[in-house]
């Protein structure tokens, strides 16, 4: 691919394409519901279904489909041909208005929390304009909300829409009180980095667990893991470098910003990281990424692991979520600017984020829960699951000089001096990173660094937006009608950092005393899904998201309900998988080796003249460890039966990860020991060394 700039969208119906396609008076309306938000007429919507289906078709589309996100967390789509019967026995191509705004798939289908039962299907999907409708494996894809008949929201797009809505409504009163009258739009912005394992399809064809449930369930760590450092942003083996250059193609015909790809720490584990966009653009392209690293690896004679934690004892996968707010004119308003102090509606902002992520902690936690994500939090590579917010010397100086009314005399700007004179010179930041943090300012926005590389992103930043919403509603309704405005707003700076810097947090997150810090704080600590989920529909939640128009209780409920049996049958579906590796492929494996050292120590021992101290110690081992494997299988078998019993959600999550999780874990503690003494030809999957190595 040369042309990319030709390239670029090639597969997008985007603004150039609309502008040439389009008249001027439809393309207008267009225009204004997608940066207004107005609603679209079904007029405007024949004239636009017409011309997206004439350049689809010239690009050798034959089906359209509408492209939702439902709560499966992974996207959904039913395809129609363009073809409509005429007289004769002929077709022709249509597509129209009604076909492009409107779809319906069968919505008892789809978890809905109890919001629908089974025998009522009919559900809806609503065309979402704001997001450029793209050609994929020759369908013409519409990105849609998806709703139930009675109007609840299934999906993840739709509550991530309205969040949107709100931050726009309250960030656009806080502009007015500072003269910003003209702005017409403000949205939240991110660019989610993106960690992603590639092995062999070889070794992963091998591992029924990698298959059933996207991360091994036994293997012992191999010699040599991630410890020489030496993974981290080295050259790229050739496989990996043709898979990326491809993907980074692909994303490109589809408008999606891919820039910065890399390895990462692990072996096999690798990174991709976009410019940022548009929230409700950004998470659709999230989401398509995902589903292209799947197939363009596949190509490759590669499997894409998108899992957490794919490998014990190594790093997992994380989705950095860049996150920031900028008005439709493209000001950024977490830009410090030169004189960050004296900026008093960056202050403002900032300080109301701050504010939102201490009184809605259990939420930002909450918006990362996951089975997988739970191997993830707390381990070295991430942050733990203390949330917690990192500003900078620079910024942390700041706040400090305004809270103790202190004079704050500003940072020099430093030149860098590496020693070596051929070497350029240039200036110091004022402020270092920092990886451990859960919630870091890193310049002009924030990195929320908790979120696992599974989960579509749609869900913190719900979070995110209506938390910060929420504020500065609080913000406005005190300053408006103010008779002493920067007076106040000075007030209010102070009073917000007093009040809620036990959340500001500069360390090493990884440290243990971080954790006794923020006990000391006041800060939760909610360390496994079931134990955060219970913090969701709290009546201080509830108002939170209903006051905002981001949910209603009903919606509220049904997710709660949703997360729960997604925890709790991911938990179940990973025993299974335990149990059958164990019966039909580990017992197998083990007694065939433990026969014959049984056979070896026998005819040795037919021979006095040699010493059999080696071969009766490793037989006995083997034969405590195989008792201890039936004793571990059993009670993993009992507990995996026992909890069915339980018919309330919440108490079935917690006994899942108390009792079943539990004993999962201690029995995979005695098959890895087993794992170190068998001979690789009895063991019956690739190690983890043949798997993380897989690709050369």
């Amino acid at each position: 691919m040369r042309d990319i700039p030709g390239v670029f969208g090639s597969l997008v119906f985007g603004d150039s394409v609309m502008r040439s396609r389009l008249p001027k008076d439809i393309y207008k309306a267009l225009q204004k519901t997608i940066s207004q938000g107005t609603h679209l007429e079904l007029d405007v919507a024949n004239v636009v279904a017409s011309a997206m289906k004439d350049w689809a078709t010239e690009l050798g589309a034959t089906h359209f489909t509408h492209w939702f996100q439902p709560m499966t967390g992974i996207t959904a789509e039913k395809h129609d041909s363009f073809i409509s019967p005429v007289d004769g026995g002929k077709i022709i191509m249509e597509f129209s208005g009604k076909e492009l705004v409107r779809g319906e798939p069968d919505a008892s289908s789809f978890p809905s929390g109890g919001l629908r039962a089974t025998f009522e299907a009919r559900g809806y999907t609503a065309w979402d304009p704001t997001s450029y409708a793209f050609i994929k494996d020759g369908t013409l894809c519409i990105p849609t909300a998806f709703c139930s008949y009675s109007g609840e929201a299934l999906d993840k797009k739709t509550p991530l829409l309205r969040s949107m809505q709100a931050i726009d409504k309250q960030a656009r009163r806080i502009l007015r009180l500072f003269g910003n009258g003209e702005v017409k739009r403000v949205t939240t912005t991110v660019g989610p980095e993106q960690e992603y394992f590639l092995i062999s399809k070889e070794v992963y064809i091998k591992r029924p667990d990698l298959i059933y449930t996207g991360r091994t369930l036994f293997g012992a760590r191999p010699p040599k893991g991630q410890e020489l450092e030496d993974h981290y942003f080295g050259a790229l083996k050739p496989r990996v470098s043709a898979f990326m250059k491809e993907l980074d193609e692909e994303l490109w015909k589809l408008g999606i910003l891919a820039k910065t790809k890399h390895n990462e720490v692990a072996p096999a584990q690798h990174e991709l990281a976009p410019i940022f966009t548009t929230t409700n653009i950004a998470t659709d392209h999230n989401q398509l990424t995902m589903e292209l690293m799947r197939k363009i690896a596949d190509k490759h004679g590669l499997v894409c692991l998108l899992h957490e934690k794919p490998f014990a004892g190594i790093n997992g996968s994380g989705k950095h979520n860049n996150w920031s707010i900028s008005t439709d004119a493209g000001a950024n308003l977490l830009e410090p600017g030169e004189t960050p102090y004296d900026n008093a509606q960056f202050l403002l902002f900032l300080v109301a984020v701050i504010k939102a992520v201490d009184d809605y902690q259990d939420l930002m936690r909450i918006s990362v829960a996951s089975a997988g994500n739970d191997h993830r939090l707390g381990a070295n590579e991430a942050p733990p699951a203390v949330v917690s917010i990192f500003l900078g010397e620079e910024l942390n100086d700041i706040l400090t000089a305004i809270d103790t009314g202190a004079a704050y005399q500003g940072k020099e700007k430093i030149q860098m001096e590496i020693g070596a004179t051929v070497l350029p010179h240039f200036p110091k930041d004022t402020t270092d990173r920092n990886r451990t943090s859960p919630f870091a300012f890193t310049g002009n926005k924030f990195e929320f660094r908790m979120l696992g590389s599974t989960v579509s992103i749609a869900e913190p930043n719900i979070v995110l937006n209506t938390a910060v919403a929420e504020v500065l509603s609080q913000f406005a309704d005190k300053l408006e009608g103010s008779s002493d405005f920067i007076g106040d707003v000075a007030k209010l700076v102070k009073k917000t950092i007093r009040n809620h810097k036990r959340i500001i947090f500069n360390g090493n997150g990884y440290d243990d005393s971080w954790i006794e810090d923020a006990r000391e704080r006041g800060l939760s600590n909610l360390k496994t899904t079931p134990e955060a989920l219970a913090a969701f529909i709290t009546k201080k939640n509830i108002e939170l998201f209903t006051k905002n128009d981001v949910y209603t209780a009903k919606e509220l409920e049904s997710r709660h309900e949703i997360f729960l049996e997604n925890y709790a049958k991911t938990i179940n579906i990973e025993a299974l998988t335990m149990i059958d590796l164990v019966n039909k492929k580990v017992i197998p494996a083990i007694i065939t080796y433990e026969n014959e050292v049984a056979e070896l120590v026998r005819l040795k021992g037919k021979l006095s003249a040699y010493d059999n101290s080696l071969e009766d110690g490793l037989l006995a081992r083997i034969s405590k460890l195989t008792a201890s494997l039936a004793k571990k299988l059993a009670e993993l078998e009992e507990e995996t039966v026992a909890v069915r019993g339980i018919t309330d959600s919440a108490k079935l999550a917690a006994a899942y990860r108390e009792r079943v999780f539990s004993a999962m874990n201690e029995l995979r503690a005695v098959v890895d020991e087993l794992e170190l003494i068998t001979p690789a030809k009895y063991w019956p999957m690739p190690s983890y060394g043949e798997i993380l190595y897989s690709v050369i």
